[in-house]
């Protein structure tokens, strides 16, 4: 699984996020995974999802103007004037005038503790969401162990099918690339399914 930011989940690019010089350098992978995100609605886990993509981008380069923020992130322009809007509003970050038709955006200590608590609560959500496939992996795995079988189909992709195919290399199940009348490891969101129509 190869090292993204989180900007990848949230607006299709990839960006580091640096922290400064007393911590360490952070680089989440996210799980996109549907449904994922079940402490809050979907569109409000989205807007503060985008906040702390934004506030990270700011913090490396506070003259970015919204247009290259736009071009970085693979959105609108209103979409970034609208979430820049709603940090200023809420004292997460100010905007001061540097030139007549520039901006400088800086972060607010209001905006620091929302940024340290947003990336703390996203890396807490996706260490539970890494457990919860881990272990429905583990279940479906040894399911097909106890048959007698010792390889499988996975039927799926994304972050789930590579933590399932992790898994498999764990267990010692070998993965096949067609079915050849093995087990099949299917998988929908979050759940996963062994189905046996096809295994001999």
């Amino acid at each position: 699984m190869s090292q993204c930011a989180f900007a990848s989940a949230i607006f299709g690019d990839s960006q580091s996020l640096p922290c400064p010089y007393w911590r360490i350098w952070v680089i989440i992978q996210p799980l996109n995974i549907e449904g994922a995100m079940t402490t809050s609605t979907n569109s409000e886990r989205a807007d503060t999802d985008r906040d702390l993509v934004l506030l990270e981008h700011l913090e490396q380069n506070p003259d970015a103007t919204q247009a290259n923020l736009a071009l970085q992130l693979g959105v609108a322009v209103g979409t970034i004037n609208w979430h820049l809007k709603r940090l200023i509003e809420k004292g997460y970050i100010k905007a001061r005038r540097v030139e007549r038709r520039k901006l400088r955006y800086i972060i607010t200590p209001e905006g620091l503790a929302l940024r340290a608590r947003l990336t703390l609560d996203f890396i807490q959500n996706s260490f539970r969401l890494y457990r919860l496939v881990r272990e429905r992996s583990i279940d479906a795995l040894q399911e097909v162990e106890q048959a007698g079988f010792s390889r499988i189909f996975i039927e799926g992709d994304g972050d789930v099918a590579e933590i399932c195919r992790l898994t498999c290399v764990e267990k010692g199940i070998a993965i096949i690339e067609e079915r050849d009348h093995a087990p099949v490891l299917r998988i929908q969101g979050l759940k996963m399914f062994v189905e046996w129509e096809d295994a001999k």
